[in-house]
C-alpha cells in the first residue's frame, strides 16, 4: 500500500513568483491577440482577408475563452483598411409606386439627396402658389378668360341673330332660356298667335322649333367650351409650374448632377412634379397663416408628399473603413429589414419611406456578427440569411409576408446588393449539427475557427500570461498586479484547466477573481493587486455561492445524510460526486452499497431500475456485471444476484466515476470482506479491472476532506484516485497542508486490485499457474463464494425437477 500514496509536491503546482522578471504587470507590455488561440487566429484572419463570398466564418469554442473580443478586434482591425462602402436610399418609382427603387450614391451623398429632395418640395409648395398668384399668371389667365368669354358672346350674338331673322325672341328666366314668337318688334300673345291663319301659325311653329335647336346647340357647345377653357387654363397652370419645377430641378442637378444613377430618377421627377403641381396648391391652401409656418414638418407629415422623400437606408458620412456590426436580437426584421404600416382613413397603407433597414444593410461592404443560436431560434431568420448570402442580395420580407397574413396594401422594394461576411459564434456541437444536418451551411460558411481549451504550461507561457493579465488590467484601468499576484492567478488557470501543466485558456472566471482582487486591493489602499488578494476573492466567492454546499455538509455533520467516515462494513462504500449550482462546483460523499445472493447472473442498477440512472451510469454497471462474469469461475454460469444503489440520492445519476466504487462494493459483498469507511472512492474501471481517469477530481478530494475535517480528522482518512488523475490535482492549500501534516492521505491505484487491496487490508490475490487464487485473499473468497452460489443452484434446480414417472 505504500507504493499508491502521493507525495505533498504531487497535490499542486505551484508558481514559484521568485521565476518572474518584474515586480508588477506595469512593467509588462500589454498583449493584442490572445495566447494560445494561433490556429482560431489565423482562421478569422483567412475569413476577414478572402473576398470570396463563400468564405464566411464558424467560430466556436468554450465559453469565457475570449472568442467574441478577439473576432471583433481582428474584424475591425481587417475593416480599417477596407474601402468606406457606397450609400444606398429608396426613392419613389413613378412607374410602378409598389417597387420602390433602390439607388446607389457615393459616400455621405444620401443625406444631402434627401435634404436637397425636402428643400426642393418645400421650395415648389411656395414657388407654385406663389406664381399663380403673380400678376403675369393673372394676365395670361385674364387673357384666356376673355378670350373664351368672347367665344361665348360670339356664339350668343350669332343664336339671337338668326332668331331676330326668324322673329323669335331668346328670353332669360330664372329657369334657363325660352323661346316666344314675335310681330312687328312685340312678343305674340297666345290670343293673337290663335287668330292669325293656320298657314302663319305654322311657318312660326317652324321658326321657333328651328331656333329651339340651335339654342340646344350651342348650350351643348358650353360644356365643351368649358372644357377647353380648362385644359388652357391647366396648360398655363403647367406651363406655369414647369418654370418653378425647372429652377428648383437646376439646383438639385447642379448638385447631383455627376451621379449617373439619378439621372433617369430626375427625368421621372420632374415629370411628376409638374403633372402633380396641384398637390403644391392644396398644400398652401392648407398651410396655416402664422408668422412662423411649420412649412417643412407639415410636408414630411403630408403622406401625399411621402413620393418625393429619400429613405436613407444606410449611410456613412464622415465614417472610415468598413463597418463591423453585432447584432444581438437576429430576428428577420432585425437581420432584413422590416416594412411598416401607416394607419390612414381606417385602414393600413404603406410607402417606400416605411422601409427599415437591417443588420444585413448596415454591415454590407463590412462585417456582420450573430450568435448562432440566436439566428437558429427565431423565426425565418435563418432562412431569410442563407437566401441572401446565396443571392447576393438583401431581400426585405417580412414575417407576415412569409405567413401570408397581410390583406393590405404592401411593397416589393427592390433587392439592395449584398457584399459582407457573416460571422457567427457558437458551440462545437451547434457546428457539427449544422454540417450534418443543413446541406446548405458547408456551401456559406467554408471557413470553421476553434478556440482551445488550454494551452502548456512553461516559463514561456507563463509570460505571455502575466504579459495578459496585464492586458486586461490596461483595459479595465485596475491596479497593477504583483508578481506574486500573478503566480496565484497562474496557479487558479491551471486549476480551471485541471492539469498541473496546463493554463486554462477560459479565462473568463479567472479576470472575475482578478477584478474583485482588484477591488479588496482598493477597499485596503494598496497600490498593487498581490496574492493575498487572490486568495481572497477566492475565498468570498466560494462563501458568497456556497450554501448549498455547506447545507450539505451540515447535513452529513448532523448525520440527515449517512456518510461514516471511521469504522468498516461489508459491501459499503464512500463514492465521491461533484455537483454545480448557481455557478460553484463542489464535491460531496455519497453512500454506495452492494448486496448479493444466489441468482441468475444479473447485477440490479437501482437507479436504472428507477429511471434515475443516465445511459453513462447504466453502461458502467454492465462492465461491472462483464468483468465478474468473465474474472471468476469462467467454466461456470454467474449464479449471483447482486444490487447496487446510491444511497440518498433523490435526483438523477448519471456517468460512470463510480464504477470503481461500486466494483469495491460488490467484491467486498461477495468475499464477506468489509471496507474501511475512512476512505473514498472514485474513477472508472473497465472490464479488465484497470482504473481511468475522471472528472473534477480536486472537487471530489477536498468534498471529502471538508466531511472528514467536520468529524476530525484521524490521519487514517483519505481517498483513492485513479493514478492517470494524479497529473490532475490542484488541491487548496489546506488539504495539501493536512497531507503534508499527516492528517489526510491521497492514494493513486491503477487496478481494482489495488483499491480492495487498499480497503480491506488483505491481499487481492493473483491467479497461480494451476488456475487458482492464493488462499486468504479476496479474489479467492469471492471465486469460493460464486461457486457456491453456482452449485447451490444447480441443487436447486435439481430438487426443483418433478420425479420420472415409473413405467405401468
Amino acid at each position: 500500500m505504500a507504493d499508491t500514496i502521493i507525495g505533498v509536491a504531487q497535490l499542486r503546482a505551484v508558481c514559484d513568483p521568485a521565476t518572474l522578471s518584474f515586480d508588477t504587470t506595469a512593467a509588462l507590455e500589454p498583449l493584442r491577440w490572445p495566447i494560445g488561440q494561433e490556429r482560431a487566429v489565423e482562421a478569422i484572419r483567412l475569413s476577414a482577408q478572402m473576398r470570396h463570398r463563400r468564405f464566411n466564418l464558424y467560430v466556436h469554442g468554450p465559453e469565457g475563452s475570449g472568442r467574441h473580443s478577439t473576432v471583433l478586434r481582428i474584424l475591425k482591425d481587417e475593416a480599417a483598411v477596407r474601402p468606406v462602402p457606397q450609400d444606398w436610399v429608396y426613392v419613389q418609382n413613378f412607374a410602378n409606386p409598389d417597387r420602390p427603387l433602390a439607388l446607389c450614391l457615393p459616400q455621405g451623398q444620401a443625406v444631402r439627396l434627401r435634404a436637397a429632395m425636402a428643400s426642393l418640395v418645400e421650395d415648389l409648395a411656395a414657388h407654385i402658389p406663389a406664381l399663380l398668384v403673380s400678376e403675369d399668371y393673372q394676365t395670361r389667365r385674364g387673357a384666356l378668360e376673355q378670350d373664351f368669354a368672347a367665344q361665348h358672346e360670339t356664339a350668343f350674338d350669332a343664336l339671337r341673330e338668326s332668331a331676330q331673322k326668324r322673329q323669335v325672341a331668346i328670353l332669360r328666366t330664372p329657369m334657363g332660356f325660352s323661346l316666344a314668337p314675335m310681330q312687328a318688334g312685340e312678343l305674340l300673345k297666345p290670343e293673337a298667335m290663335a287668330a292669325l291663319p293656320e298657314t302663319e301659325r305654322d311657318r312660326i311653329e317652324q321658326d321657333v322649333r328651328a331656333t329651339q335647336q340651335e339654342l340646344e346647340d350651342f348650350l351643348a357647345s358650353l360644356p365643351e367650351l368649358g372644357r377647353a377653357q380648362r385644359a388652357a387654363v391647366a396648360s398655363l397652370n403647367t406651363a406655369m409650374a414647369e418654370i418653378a419645377v425647372k429652377a428648383a430641378m437646376a439646383k438639385l442637378t447642379r448638385s447631383f448632377g455627376k451621379i449617373e444613377v439619378l439621372a433617369p430618377y430626375f427625368k421621372a421627377l420632374r415629370a411628376d412634379l409638374v403633372a402633380n403641381a396641384d398637390l403644391f396648391l392644396s398644400a398652401d391652401r392648407n398651410r396655416p397663416e402664422a408668422p412662423l409656418s411649420p412649412g417643412r414638418a407639415m410636408l414630411r407629415e403630408d403622406p401625399r408628399f411621402h413620393r418625393y422623400d429619400v429613405n436613407v437606408m444606410v449611410t456613412h458620412d464622415g465614417d472610415s473603413g468598413a463597418p463591423v456590426v453585432v447584432e444581438t436580437l437576429p430576428t428577420l426584421a432585425n437581420l432584413t429589414g422590416r416594412i411598416d404600416y401607416i394607419a390612414l382613413q381606417g385602414a393600413l397603407m404603406t410607402d417606400f419611406t416605411q422601409i427599415k433597414p437591417g443588420a444585413l444593410h448596415r454591415a454590407n461592404g463590412g462585417f456582420l456578427m450573430l450568435d448562432a443560436r440566436h439566428v437558429l431560434t427565431e423565426p425565418f431568420a435563418w432562412d431569410a440569411l442563407k437566401r441572401c448570402l446565396e443571392t447576393a442580395q438583401v431581400h426585405v420580407i417580412t414575417a407576415a409576408d412569409r405567413l401570408g397574413l397581410i390583406a393590405t396594401t404592401t411593397l416589393e422594394p427592390e433587392p439592395i446588393p449584398l457584399d459582407l461576411r457573416v460571422v457567427l459564434l457558437g458551440d462545437r456541437m451547434l457546428h457539427l449539427l449544422l454540417s450534418d444536418l443543413d446541406p446548405d451551411f458547408d456551401q456559406f460558411f467554408r471557413v470553421a475557427a476553434e478556440f482551445g481549451d488550454d494551452m502548456p504550461r512553461n516559463a514561456e507561457s507563463v509570460a505571455l500570461f502575466a504579459r495578459l493579465v496585464a492586458t486586461l488590467v490596461a483595459q479595465e484601468d485596475l491596479r497593477p498586479v504583483a508578481r506574486d499576484g500573478v503566480a496565484a492567478l497562474v496557479d487558479v488557470s491551471t486549476r480551471a484547466a485541471e492539469d498541473q501543466e496546463k493554463l486554462s485558456l477560459r479565462l473568463s472566471d479567472v479576470w472575475d477573481i482578478l477584478r474583485e482582487a482588484d477591488h479588496l486591493a482598493l477597499q485596503a489602499g494598496a497600490l498593487a493587486v498581490t496574492a493575498a488578494h487572490v486568495t481572497d476573492a477566492i475565498a468570498a466567492s466560494a462563501r458568497r455561492l456556497g450554501q448549498t454546499r455547506d447545507r450539505v455538509q451540515e447535513m452529513i455533520a448532523r448525520g440527515t445524510i449517512l456518510i461514516s467516515t471511521a469504522g468498516s462494513e461489508v459491501g459499503q462504500i464512500n463514492g465521491l460526486t461533484v455537483a454545480e449550482l448557481g455557478g460553484l462546483r463542489f464535491g460531496a460523499p455519497v453512500r454506495i452499497t452492494a448486496r448479493v445472493r444466489m441468482g441468475a447472473g444479473r447485477v440490479v442498477d437501482i437507479e436504472r431500475e428507477a429511471r434515475m440512472g443516465g445511459p453513462i451510469h447504466s453502461k458502467a454497471v454492465l462492465i461491472l456485471s462483464g468483468f465478474l462474469a468473465t474474472r471468476y469461475v469462467p467454466d461456470v454460469p454467474l449464479s449471483l444476484w447482486a444490487s447496487l444503489v446510491f444511497e440518498q440520492t433523490y435526483g438523477g445519476v448519471e456517468g460512470d466515476s463510480a464504477s470503481l466504487a461500486e466494483l469495491c462494493a460488490l467484491m467486498s459483498a461477495l468475499a464477506d470482506v468489509p471496507l474501511t469507511q475512512s476512505f473514498a472512492v472514485t474513477g472508472s474501471v473497465n472490464q479488465m479491472g484497470e482504473v481511468q481517469p475522471i472528472g473534477g477530481v480536486n472537487e471530489k478530494i477536498e468534498g471529502f476532506f471538508d466531511v472528514c475535517k467536520a468529524q476530525g480528522l484521524t490521519g487514517r482518512q483519505g481517498v483513492l484516485i485513479p493514478r492517470r488523475n494524479v497529473a490532475n490535482l490542484m488541491l487548496r492549500p489546506d488539504v495539501v497542508a493536512a497531507v503534508a501534516q499527516g492528517q489526510f492521505q491521497i492514494h493513486a491505484v491503477s487496478h481494482v486490485d489495488e483499491a480492495i487491496a487498499h480497503l480491506t487490508g488483505l491481499p487481492a490475490g493473483t491467479r497461480s499457474l494451476h488456475g487458482d487464487f492464493e488462499d486468504g485473499s479476496i479474489n479467492a473468497n469471492i471465486e469460493v463464494r460464486l461457486m457456491d452460489f453456482a452449485d447451490a443452484r444447480a441443487n436447486f434446480g435439481a430438487s426443483d425437477r418433478p420425479a420420472e414417472e415409473s413405467e405401468g
